[in-house]
């Protein structure tokens, strides 16, 4: 399967998409069969370390 793995090393956090084998998995997680899936928009910039400012809503008090 195809993982997006976060790793810390000399204080960062290291993404990166690596093939993992389910006898990799600790016991006692659960696995999902997923057929579709997408990664959102902040999360991408993220990975891709743009480091721009967006603006977020914390409660929903602006609707």
């Amino acid at each position: 399967m195809q993982a997006l793995i976060l790793e810390q090393q000399d204080g960062k956090t290291l993404a990166s998409v690596q093939h993992l084998e389910e006898s990799q998995l600790p016991a006692g997680d659960v696995t999902v069969d997923v057929h579709w899936s997408s990664l959102n928009y902040k999360d991408a910039l993220a990975y891709h370390r743009k480091r721009e400012n967006y603006p977020s809503f914390s409660d929903d008090s602006w609707y």
